[in-house]
């Protein structure tokens, strides 16, 4: 194998690796402030659920990047390409945003659902509202997720 090629995988392994450390962050805060208020209010399960596992999305996110990136230099249902080191560092780079922004926005996220499961549990018609909010986080892992593959793609 040659350097670029580890580069690469390198770089593929930090978008799998970053935001699922990232996404274990937020689904622990999330779930810590649940079981809380499941403990008082198991009826709520469902609403805190979906807030509960928002933040697990960017693990996905990273997890898909890295795949595509396998897959476009061969190790996945191919011939593994020998890339040359500067085309490895581009696919380095490449996983970079998502990785980077995936890790701190399942963090962050994880933040947002935990304040948003404790306003559930004052006000359970507003879990909807908190979703929303937890989403807006998500709004920037999905972007960058989306520049992670368009530069694996050379978009």
């Amino acid at each position: 194998m040659t350097t670029g090629t580890i580069i690469a995988i390198i770089g593929a392994a930090l978008a799998a690796i970053l935001p699922g450390i990232g996404s274990v962050f937020g689904v622990s805060m999330g779930g810590k402030a649940a079981n809380g208020v499941m403990s008082e209010k198991p009826e709520l399960f469902g609403r805190i659920l979906i807030l509960e596992a928002l933040p697990g999305t960017q693990g996905i996110y990273g997890f898909l990047a890295a795949i595509l990136l396998m897959v476009q230099i061969g190790l996945l249902g191919g011939t593994p390409l020998a890339l040359e080191t500067a085309q490895g560092w581009s696919y380095f780079g490449a996983c970079m945003p998502i990785a980077i922004v995936g890790l701190i926005s399942a963090i962050s996220q994880g933040k947002v659902a935990a304040t948003a499961i404790h306003m559930t549990a004052k006000q359970p018609t507003a879990s909807v509202k908190g979703m929303t909010l937890t989403a807006m986080v998500e709004t920037y892992a999905i972007l960058t997720l989306l520049v992670s593959i368009l530069l694996i793609f050379g978009i």
